[in-house]
């Protein structure tokens, strides 16, 4: 006689972890912002007044911060903008609040930069830049020599700054840029990632050798693919160096409209989907203002801040029941105040219901003229469309998470 055996269940797969999981770094302070350690990632963008308008520049600074970019940049390209960052800081803190500044410092500029340390919270300084290299036009190579002469050069100018920087517990930023790579990094690694890394290592060692370690690496470029392998690159020399410096995202030079925040999302999303950035700021030739919405929409896509609703909608198919293009814009007019929360506007009940399942709120299509408004995957009534929007507030309102715009 046979014994049945019990059915055994089957197997249930793995679960798969869809979070994110940065890179550790150290924390560096900027102000009253750290970049870095546990903390969320960073919006940065720069203002484009000349820094000798102090009354313009406040405003435009004040502009940024007050649509949510954590730190502004300026440009500091003489020893009178440097003083007029003073005026600025004092007007900022007098009219509004203290906001991180950074001081962009290019072309020999030491004594620009020892001046500009006494008023900002961080200098960023470009290693092809800080210390000029006069093109040989017969020049087929770089001696070692000459190679550890200009070493020996940019450590004794760039010690000063070091120093300062270190004293007042402030930061540097050591932004290195594809397109303005020193000559001798050109002759000795070629117009490469490594060369871009490099060249940033050259400038940490400096760092680290005067105890100051209050440092953000940066490698930009204006092609993407260069962009990923230097930062990917970068990573994998500090690792092996022990090194855990936060990093400064970005493509340079992106451009503008629909291809700019395109070709921007592509370097910075990509390289923050593997863990990797620790502040970004999105390159357009528009109005700085235009930039932070990007940087916050790239942020949110990938769950790494949350600072707007999140809209799930379907892409409208036949079997839509109403007008989806038109009722997510009422939608959203209503309710994109209200920090933090999921909505779906799905357009029929095929599809509504299971795309929707992690949305706090759904507002689906059932039936000609009627839709019905859900809490998380319970259907909670049916209601004339012509009342959607109205009901779905209050839904909202019953639940105690509405707010007045």
């Amino acid at each position: 006689m046979q014994t049945l055996s019990t059915p055994q269940a089957a197997p249930q797969p793995a679960a798969i972890d869809t979070t994110i999981h940065r890179r550790q770094t150290r924390p560096v302070k900027v102000g009253n912002v750290t970049i870095g350690g546990n903390n969320p990632v960073v919006v940065q963008s720069m203002i484009n007044e000349d820094t000798l308008d102090i009354d313009g520049s406040v405003a435009a600074i004040r502009r940024l911060h007050e649509i949510g970019c954590e730190i502004v940049r300026v440009t500091v390209p003489s020893m009178a903008h440097a003083k007029a960052l003073a005026a600025i800081k004092d007007k900022l803190s007098a009219t509004y609040q203290s906001v991180p500044l950074v001081a962009d410092v290019h072309h020999n500029g030491m004594k620009i930069a020892l001046e500009v340390a006494k008023h900002v919270d961080k200098v960023r300084i470009n290693p092809g830049l800080y210390v000029f290299e006069k093109p040989k036009a017969n020049r087929t190579e770089y001696t070692e020599a000459e190679f550890e002469e200009i070493g020996i050069k940019i450590r004794e100018t760039l010690e000063p700054l070091v120093v300062s920087l270190r004293d007042q517990g402030k930061a540097m930023r050591i932004g290195v840029n594809h397109g303005s790579l020193a000559e001798r990094m050109l002759f000795t690694y070629g117009d490469t990632p490594e060369g871009m890394v490099e060249s940033a290592l050259e400038f940490i060692r400096i760092c680290e050798s005067l105890d100051f370690r209050n440092i953000v690496i940066s490698l930009k470029a204006s092609r993407v693919p260069v962009m990923l392998a230097a930062y990917r690159l970068m990573v994998k020399r500090m690792d092996e160096f022990g090194m855990d410096y936060p990093l400064h995202l970005g493509v340079t030079e992106a451009g503008d409209g629909e291809y700019g925040r395109i070709k921007s999302t592509a370097g910075i999303g990509t390289l923050l989907a593997e863990g990797i950035g620790d502040t970004i700021r999105v390159s357009l030739t528009e109005a700085p203002e235009k930039e932070i919405p990007v940087c916050y929409s790239i942020l949110q896509a990938l769950g790494l801040r949350k600072t707007m609703v999140e809209y799930v909608a379907c892409p409208s198919c036949g079997r839509t029941l109403f007008n989806l293009e038109e009722v997510l814009h009422q939608v959203r007019e209503a309710t994109k105040h209200l920090t933090g929360l999921d909505i779906a506007v799905m357009g029929c009940i095929v599809n509504g219901p299971g795309e929707m399942a992690d949305a706090d709120y759904g507002y689906v299509g059932k039936q000609a003229g009627y839709i019905s408004l859900y809490r998380g995957r319970e259907e909670i009534k049916k209601v004339p469309e012509t009342q959607g929007v109205e009901e779905l507030i209050n839904l909202i309102k019953a639940d105690g998470l509405w707010v007045e715009p």
